[in-house]
């Protein structure tokens, strides 16, 4: 299992709009990251940042994330949510959410 950490800017104005579309997430977005491995996956939000974390439990992150990304209802549900978002101008080439280097952990 590998941890996840990203960060992504939240468009004041969309706030209710992205907490909304969170709290009533698509059951078929929810299966495909299930699917692909993802586990434990949260987001949080504070001062205008969103910050997410995730475990990945598979053997072929990039595979996996390429299925996900290749999903006609995955590519809507981000057509809904990529409006309220708002990349952090450190990402790195390729980039929505911009990856995080773990610096600490404990069991």
């Amino acid at each position: 299992m590998k941890r996840y950490g990203s960060m992504i800017r939240l468009r004041p104005e969309k706030y209710e709009e992205y907490k909304r579309l969170h709290a009533a997430a698509w059951p078929e977005i929810l299966a495909k990251i299930t699917e692909c491995g993802i586990r434990n996956y949260s987001i949080y939000h504070k001062d205008g940042f969103l910050f997410s974390y995730f475990e990945y439990v598979g053997n072929d992150f990039d595979a996996d994330m390429a299925l996900i990304a290749a999903d006609p209802r995955t590519q809507e549900w981000w057509a809904v949510c990529k409006p309220c978002q708002e990349p952090l101008e450190s990402r790195q080439p390729g980039e929505w959410w911009a990856d995080m280097e773990e610096l600490f952990h404990h069991d």
